[in-house]
């Protein structure tokens, strides 16, 4: 019944506009239909459950661009317990161009955001009708013209009502062509980072890029968008006996986890500290009206003090009630098979019990993080998360996630030894990696591919990942073949056996998988291209590899410069020395062109610059 509702109430939830105010700091300005259902539209009351709703729409760092696009989650409010997803289109104008000037806009420059809450993951979608809109809305010069934000609610619910999540617009400008042409290989070290259910920070900044590559990565994992992160956002305030302290101190207050599937998780050995008591997490108020928004990329790293450790404590109970989720459309996901309900995660499957419940039972995806929400990093029933951060603080604070990826340099930094082990891609996992950056190597130039293309485009890298999976999880149940795991790693596969995702995935009958001939898909025997290809993945990967790297060019230089200065016979002898050397050196740098089994040995691909 309640799905019947919201075909006829259609996806989109509300049309939000967030400013920032010279006193009040981020808040709500207008909300069509009305955030708080007894109040008007341009109340700035919100929900218990949305009150960083501001902070994510207006991120840290906004007034440094001139406008800039933010996704996001929100937890469900009630009804079918589903995540909220956020689009946010920023933009500014110079107060003096303004028609109407109310009289609260004191500073030069006047900021807002106009935002969509959808219940269907629909971000380039939404994003693309949004931006159209949120200029429009700017180029009236005038505020209060809220008719035009009426409208687009309107027109959103009616365009996208029976919309069925398919790739076409589920993928709408997430790109998994510049992911590998900027992160190479390391983009498999992601995908098995993220199967582990590890603690997984994303920063860059301006957060459009941020969010972007967040999510794409998210594409790769076969129906995780379209079905996998309905339970991606389930955390709530905990009760409180003195609202006054919260609203001074946004994101002081501590939260727990919710789900809304019914399996309780396993536990980890790798989760010690998880009791981390965040009651000293005390940022300071941006709604201060002595704040500014620079203050955020100012703060003291002291303001956000690590409390005290609990290593017996137990994670909170679930604060909504366990139940299945409602699937959105029953439309086959990759067009593999037909659709089932997960009778053990509460996902939508498909017939290879995909998507795996990896954004379930406290596992977060937070496309975008606020600095108020940082205590979330430390709560003791957040078992991990997949989140973006653009502030500063978030990055020094290395020891609250696993990996840290710096997007802007593709670097995946991992602290402990033992999870880099676990990681460490085998050679059948280069072979494979260095197969898809070749095809899209090949293919970089090529515009057709941006849309409808199909090897070394978009959907194929899609498809590879998928082919990838399937043959995990049917390798997986090879319990007495060694070698056939080994081609994935023994360390990761046996870390990955015990995962929330994989023990669910398990437990269930999946009847396409008799299909799946198990093995890695590019298994075989070592070659001397393979040699080469692992001197190439260390040679670029670890710091020792770097400064063997860097080593061997400054050897090269010194060479030349060496030949110059003796004489001309042995001057030749040196510089064909160095023309060796630096052969060699650019040999090892070019990954070797993986090949699938029976396949020839291809020709090395060319390097990419990040």
């Amino acid at each position: 019944m309640s799905g019947d509702m919201d075909e006829q109430r259609g996806p989109v939830l509300h049309i939000v506009v967030v400013g920032f105010h010279h006193k009040k700091g981020c808040q709500v300005e207008f909300s069509y239909p009305p955030l708080m259902p007894h109040e008007g539209h341009d109340s700035n009351t919100l929900p218990e459950e949305w009150k960083y709703l501001p902070f994510l729409a207006l991120p840290d760092g906004a007034h440094n661009y001139q406008e800039d696009t933010v996704y996001f989650h929100l937890p469900p409010r009630g009804g079918d317990g589903k995540c909220v997803y956020g689009v946010s289109c920023y933009r500014q104008i110079e107060a003096k161009a303004l028609k109407v000037r109310q009289a609260d806009v004191t500073r030069e420059t006047v900021q807002k955001s106009v935002c969509v809450l959808s219940r269907v993951p629909l971000y380039g979608l939404l994003q693309a009708k949004l931006q159209l809109i949120t200029h429009a809305y700017f180029e009236e010069k005038d505020f209060s013209q809220i008719s035009i934000l009426k409208d687009l609610y309107e027109h959103m619910n009616g365009s996208l009502r029976g919309s069925a999540l398919e790739g076409s617009q589920v993928f709408l400008g997430l790109s998994p062509r510049d992911l590998i042409l900027h992160f190479r290989h390391k983009v498999l070290i992601l995908f098995k980072l993220i199967l582990l259910e590890k603690k997984v920070l994303f920063y860059l900044s301006p957060v459009s890029r941020l969010v972007g590559t967040l999510m794409t990565v998210l594409s790769l994992f076969p129906g995780v968008i379209e079905h996998g992160l309905v339970d991606s956002s389930h955390y709530r305030p905990k009760s409180s006996t003195s609202e006054d302290l919260l609203d001074s101190v946004p994101g002081a207050e501590g939260f727990v986890s919710v789900s809304a599937s019914d399996v309780p998780p396993p536990s980890s050995p790798s989760r010690g500290g998880a009791g981390d008591d965040n009651n000293h997490l005390k940022p300071p108020s941006r709604t201060s009206p002595e704040s500014s928004e620079s203050d955020w990329e100012t703060l003291d790293p002291g303001v956000l003090e690590e409390g005290p450790k609990d290593e017996g404590k137990e994670a909170a109970p679930d604060a909504f009630e366990s139940k299945p989720t409602t699937p959105i459309t029953a439309q086959p996901i990759g067009g593999q098979g037909g659709v089932t309900q997960g009778l053990v995660s509460g996902l939508e499957e498909d017939q290879y019990g995909l998507p795996l419940a990896i954004f379930t039972k406290g596992y977060l995806c937070l496309p975008y993080m606020a600095l108020q929400q940082h205590h979330l990093l430390l709560d003791v029933a957040v078992r991990g998360f997949v989140a973006g951060a653009t502030n500063i603080l978030f990055r020094q604070q290395r020891h609250l996630s696993d990996a840290v990826i710096e997007v802007e340099d593709a670097a995946v930094n991992i602290q402990d030894a033992e999870l880099r082990k676990t990681l460490s891609l085998t050679t059948a996992d280069l072979r494979f990696a260095d197969y898809l950056v070749k095809h899209v190597m090949e293919n970089r130039d090529d515009v057709f591919l941006d849309g409808t293309g199909w090897e070394g485009g978009d959907e194929w890298i899609r498809a590879q990942f998928t082919l990838y999976i399937h043959a995990l999880l049917a390798s997986s149940l090879q319990q007495d073949n060694e070698r056939l795991l080994a081609d994935y790693g023994a360390p990761f596969i046996t870390a990955w056996k015990i995962t929330h995702n994989y023990r669910l995935w398990h437990s269930n009958a999946h009847p396409a998988m008799a299909a799946v001939t198990p093995g890695h898909p590019f298994q075989g025997q070592y070659s001397v291209a393979d040699v080469k290809l692992r001197l190439s993945h260390s040679v670029n990967s670890s710091e020792r590899g770097k400064k063997l790297g860097n080593a061997m060019m400054t050897t090269s230089r010194s060479v030349v410069q060496t030949s110059k200065a003796v004489g001309q016979s042995v001057g030749g002898a040196l510089t064909s020395a160095k023309s060796a050397m630096s052969s060699w050196f650019s040999t090892l740098a070019q990954p070797a062109a993986g090949s699938r089994p029976g396949e020839p040995e291809l020709e090395p691909a060319a390097e990419v610059k990040p």
